[in-house]
């Protein structure tokens, strides 16, 4: 099945693509996200976005009338039947999620990831008004689309460097007032509003280290290899300090990294590239 349903979905790719945004990332969490979809709903803005019918139908047959238990051990559930929401896991999931959601304004930037959205807004000469009737187009999209805003995990971070910063309104949503905030974590990736990347560098170096302690273990407990010591650098370490990098590494201390670094090779006995040389030669995330 998943085999077809990836044929499916670069066949709607090819079809919709050119709607989407090509920098899908996104903090507004829904709750129960692709519990909500409505087969009957969805079929409408498939068959809108020029979808042949027969793809249409066959994705609401899809998703109508499953049959779903659990099995654990030697114990399996009652059947039940459901004709809502697609099945978590399912390769066409992320994308038949996606509704058409979309900004109406240049100024105003509205992108997603699977079942989270984020608005970005330029604000000039203190005109929030754009920007707000977004957050509710956005608020009456989801409740149309039978999507609950998980108002709890929002949150607004105001970038501004100017000296005098005045007070802004706060932002509502459906009568709940969002927190500003000054930093996030937004993809595994800690935004502070001044744009700038210690708190995420410390954070990252601090997990990176946590990691060195259960590699020195694995050396001292179970005498491994060096071959075996150096992918799970790679696998456990080497991985989270490469994410974002192109992002935060030209504002790193290159000294503390390095110490991390040398503290690896001395357990695995290795010599280990440098984030540089990480950066260079492959695309990292």
């Amino acid at each position: 099945m998943k085999s077809f349903e990836r044929l499916v979905l670069a066949y709607l790719k090819n079809i919709t693509g050119h709607l989407l945004d090509p920098l899908q990332f996104a903090y507004q969490a829904n709750s129960s996200a692709f519990n909500t979809i409505i087969p009957t709903l969805l079929q409408t803005k498939l068959t809108q976005l020029s979808v042949p019918s027969s793809i249409c139908q066959w994705i609401t047959s899809f998703l109508t009338d499953r049959h779903q238990l659990v099995k654990l051990g030697k114990f399996t559930s009652y059947s039940r039947t459901t004709s809502t929401g697609a099945p978590q896991g399912c390769v066409l999931s992320p994308l038949l999620f996606s509704n058409d959601c979309t900004s109406t304004d240049p100024s105003v930037k509205l992108l997603k990831f699977a079942d989270d959205t984020t608005v970005i807004g330029l604000i000039q000469d203190g005109d929030e008004s754009v920007y707000r009737q977004e957050i509710e187009q956005l608020a009456a999209c989801c409740s149309l689309n039978n999507q609950e805003l998980n108002t709890l995990k929002t949150v607004e971070m105001i970038v501004d460097f100017r000296r005098n910063t005045p007070a802004l309104p706060p932002l509502t949503i459906m009568n709940s007032t969002v927190p500003t905030v000054e930093s996030f974590r937004f993809l595994g990736t800690t935004i502070f509003q001044d744009l700038k990347w210690d708190t995420h560098i410390d954070s990252i170096i601090k997990k990176a280290q946590q990691r060195l302690y259960f590699l020195r273990q694995l050396k001292r407990k179970f005498n491994l290899p060096q071959e075996l010591l150096t992918q799970l650098y790679s696998a456990v370490i080497e991985s989270v300090l490469c994410t974002s990098i192109t992002v935060w590494l030209g504002s790193a201390t290159k000294s503390d990294i390095r110490r991390l670094q040398r503290t690896a090779e001395r357990i695995t006995g290795a010599s280990l590239p440098t984030l540089q040389e990480l950066y260079t030669s492959r695309p990292c995330v």
